[in-house]
């Protein structure tokens, strides 16, 4: 006990100092895991073996059309299992429409306002003669006193793991987890073939597609630790750039889609890494005997990659607020999905999985955290729905296009509501605010704020006092002297 408390006191004086010296990180570094590993097994005698684990198998880029069960023209008959046994989402979004602050806030469970990382650095890009605005300054990394998923469940019996891309500093052991392998701050692999030179990753034969030996590595989590509760992120850097597979892989996939370009190959066979993931995790639930007491997660960072996947019938990919940049495959299997509805269409955000989490564990919300989401916990099992509210998304920052379709920009500084079907998204350049029936329009190729002018002054009324509620940051006019 005295360790359990010990361990605490160091992460709770590292909070609310937030000293950021490099000796002091280096020392808690060294300290906490040596702490933990003195004390693992009387904190793990004390948690209630009841206690549900968590997993989240976490894609890179996958689109919501990536998968077969919405539509991808490649076959993911283990994640098409894993939906027609669990319960699948079907307006699930990020809460950003690339990596970073998407994966911040599910992590957090905060906004982007909160953590301050809004998109990957830097916020001002493409041509600066095309730019209108100033993008305010983006974060890279969690602050220090940012409390993630893995400390919130720490000291309530919970031993946690990171396995693969992390993008939100230098290491996820330095934001709570047991365990960490193969994440840093970079934001794609060099290569998805071994070798990789990745942190804690050992290198496999050459050619090995990353993907795999991730997996191996939660694998192994999961069979070390099926007797306790756990928490494991699996974050696989596929389906992001270099798209790469083994040469036996694509030339599968040229045969099953000999009509498509050959990038669609070597992508195709990319996301059947990931699907042979999702394959391999369930297995090993089901055979360490502890899949009815853990609640699986499958879902995407941010919408997909338009140089590479067609993310249709949405509109847009990766960088916009557009369905297509932010919508996600969402699946929850296992513990806690009794409800009869198995396709929700229900709006969620990747948000709402650390207060489903703490709910689930019953373990309390930290008094210093504000929490962004909700809990879909009654949604899950079928006791209950979850209030009705407004979704947002603020991105202050420029991202350049990379399609002739895009022209120079995939999107300018844009912020985006969600009210049951209606979306307006509003443009801060020129205060260009569009609005859509995603029910009636998902493709959102009809803009009605002509039609609907109180709607669309009710929701920039509604982004308006969130951002001054939130103190948002703000892109400003550049001066041109």
């Amino acid at each position: 006990m005295w360790l359990s408390n010990f361990r605490c006191e160091i992460l709770q004086h590292h909070k609310l100092t937030g000293r950021k010296t490099r000796m002091n990180r280096l020392a808690l570094s060294m300290l906490l895991p040596a702490i933990a590993w003195l004390g693992c097994s009387n904190l793990q005698k004390g948690a209630p073996k009841t206690a549900p684990s968590f997993v989240i198998i976490l894609a890179d880029d996958l689109g919501w059309a990536d998968v077969s069960c919405q539509g991808s023209v490649w076959k993911t008959p283990a994640i098409d299992a894993l939906a027609a046994d669990g319960i699948r989402f079907t307006r699930a979004a990020s809460n950003g429409p690339n990596c970073a602050p998407s994966r911040a806030c599910l992590v957090t469970g905060t906004d982007v306002t909160r953590h301050g990382i809004f998109t990957v650095r830097p916020a001002a890009r493409g041509k600066k003669k095309n730019r209108r605005l100033e993008p305010p300054r983006t974060e890279h990394k969690l602050k220090p006193e940012a409390i993630t998923i893995a400390e919130m469940l720490a000291n309530h019996g919970y031993r946690s793991a990171h396995i693969g891309k992390w993008h939100l500093g230098a290491d996820p052991a330095e934001q709570g987890f047991d365990v960490s392998i193969a994440g840093d701050q970079r934001g794609h692999p060099k290569t998805h073939l071994a070798p990789w030179n990745l942190p804690h990753l050992e290198e496999q034969k050459q050619g090995t597609a990353l993907a795999d030996a991730l997996t191996d590595h939660a694998v192994q989590f999961i069979e070390q630790n099926a007797d306790q509760p756990f928490l494991l992120i699996l974050s696989h850097y596929a389906v992001h750039t270099p798209v790469q597979a083994p040469p036996d892989e694509i030339a599968y996939w040229a045969n099953q889609l000999p009509t498509e370009k050959k990038k669609r190959h070597r992508y195709a066979a990319l996301v059947d890494s990931v699907d042979r993931s999702v394959r391999r995790v369930r297995q090993s639930l089901e055979q360490n005997d502890c899949s009815d007491r853990t609640l699986l997660i499958f879902t995407s960072d941010n919408g997909g990659h338009e140089g590479f996947t067609d993310n249709g019938p949405l509109r847009g990919g990766k960088g916009m607020l557009f369905e297509g940049g932010v919508r996600v495959p969402f699946i929850a299997w296992g513990h806690g999905t009794g409800a009869s509805e198995r396709v929700s269409e229900i709006p969620i955000q990747l948000s709402d999985l650390v207060p489903t989490f703490l709910e689930m564990a019953k373990v309390p919300t930290p008094q210093e955290v504000p929490l962004e989401g909700v809990s879909l916990t009654r949604l899950l099992n079928g006791n209950g729905s979850i209030p009705e509210r407004d979704l947002v998304w603020h991105f202050p920052a420029y991202l350049q296009g990379y399609t002739a379709l895009h022209g120079p920009w995939r999107t300018t500084p844009v912020t985006s509501i969600v009210r049951g079907p209606w979306k307006m998204l509003e443009f801060h350049e020129d205060q260009r605010r569009l609005l859509f029936h995603l029910e009636r329009d998902p493709s959102e190729q009809h803009d009605l704020a002509d039609q609907q002018v109180e709607l669309v002054h009710q929701l920039a009324n509604s982004l308006d006092r969130w951002r001054k509620q939130r103190n948002a940051p703000m892109p400003r006019p550049i001066n041109h002297r």
